[in-house]
């Protein structure tokens, strides 16, 4: 299969490696494209992982900053993103121990997000995540 598959006609070219792989044809594999494909799989996991704990984070400073605004959207967005986050933890566990790096580097997003939402000064946040992983990923609530 050329590359010329690969970038003309994505569904055929995983087709015909998918095949030459069950067919044991290893040589036949376009090995670089393949290569490329199953890092952008992993990536792809990771980065949705990213979305989903900046979503809940900021939720979750929103419901704890705002809680006159809290509401039933708020409530299910967080519920949602948290059901996300384990379901991409189940399926990619060697994530787990990257959370509190994860975390570290989307709240930043998160606070911006939360500030610019609310309407409140960014300085309303505190610039560090105080929240826990179990904490964001948890059944926990702020006050």
């Amino acid at each position: 299969m050329t590359t010329a598959t690969y970038e003309t006609d994505f569904y055929l070219w995983t087709q015909k490696q998918a095949a030459l792989l069950r067919q044991g044809q290893f040589s036949e594999l376009d090995t670089i494209h393949l290569v490329e494909e199953i890092e952008d799989m992993g990536n792809s996991n990771r980065f949705a992982l990213e979305s989903y704990l900046s979503n809940v984070i900021m939720h979750l400073l929103k419901w704890q900053y705002q809680p006159e605004r809290r509401c039933t959207s708020w409530e299910l967005t967080i519920i949602n993103g948290r059901h996300q986050i384990e379901k991409r933890l189940k399926n990619s566990p060697s994530l787990n121990p990257k959370l509190p790096e994860i975390i570290e580097g989307e709240y930043s997003l998160a606070r911006r997000n939360a500030s610019g939402q609310t309407i409140l000064p960014l300085t309303t946040f505190p610039e560090q995540c105080l929240f826990t992983v179990e904490q964001i990923i948890g059944d926990w609530w702020p006050d």
